[in-house]
């Protein structure tokens, strides 16, 4: 990979990392209820799933995912359902007090893992990160060696940083009124991403 083009995939993680999505309101959401370092098992989790979604992308597997009606339906449909019962339960939640919990880490990061894996969506990103940045002439694994700790990096930083702002929000917003509606707020971004989720096309046919 050129320095150019390195520069370009840059731009591209970046974005596509920092836009808001499922994952960025779940660490926002760990933040808030687990304190920040608490929640860092999370962003593991986040790390995990790219660092698999980075492989399969290089063995091509992600292609046939995106390009397979049945699979593609069949995941967006499980993954909408879970991520309209989260919403639901989060504004079910809201007026609760805030407190920061003692959930196991293995709950923290199944959770963490689970919403990460299920949105077929970020299938699109991957495959659009290696049909743009990937020179078919070079050998495949030469190029993971610079793709692999870029997009780590941009990822980690990303979502430790929605987890900053939602351990301050918690803090700011302790017992305040205020913090109801931040959390009926992410709630409600669940199940719309829930909602877009279910309607959404294949990538390899959008």
């Amino acid at each position: 990979m050129s320095g150019d083009a390195w520069i370009i995939f840059v731009l591209f993680w970046a974005v596509f990392v920092t836009t808001p999505g499922p994952n960025a309101v779940n660490c926002i959401n760990n933040g808030m209820t687990l304190g920040f370092r608490r929640a860092l098992v999370g962003v593991a989790a986040i790390l995990t799933q790219a660092t698999l979604f980075l492989g399969l992308s290089a063995l091509g597997i992600t292609a046939l995912i995106a390009a397979s009606p049945t699979g593609f339906a069949v995941a967006k449909f499980i993954g909408a359902g879970v991520l309209i019962v989260l919403g639901v339960r989060g504004i079910l939640n809201a007026a609760r007090p805030v407190t920061l919990a003692h959930q196991p880490a293995g709950r923290i990061y199944g959770r963490a893992l689970a919403i990460a894996v299920i949105n077929p969506k970020s299938v699109a990103g991957y495959l659009a990160a290696f049909s743009q940045f990937v020179q078919p002439d070079v050998p495949i694994w030469s190029q993971m060696v610079v793709i692999v700790p870029t997009a780590l990096t941009l990822t980690a930083l990303s979502y430790t940083g929605f987890t900053a702002l939602g351990a301050g929000l918690g803090r700011a917003a302790l017992g305040a009124v205020f913090n109801v509606w931040v959390r009926r707020a992410m709630g409600a971004c669940f199940i719309l991403y829930g909602l877009a989720l279910g309607a959404a096309s294949t990538p390899g046919r959008a």
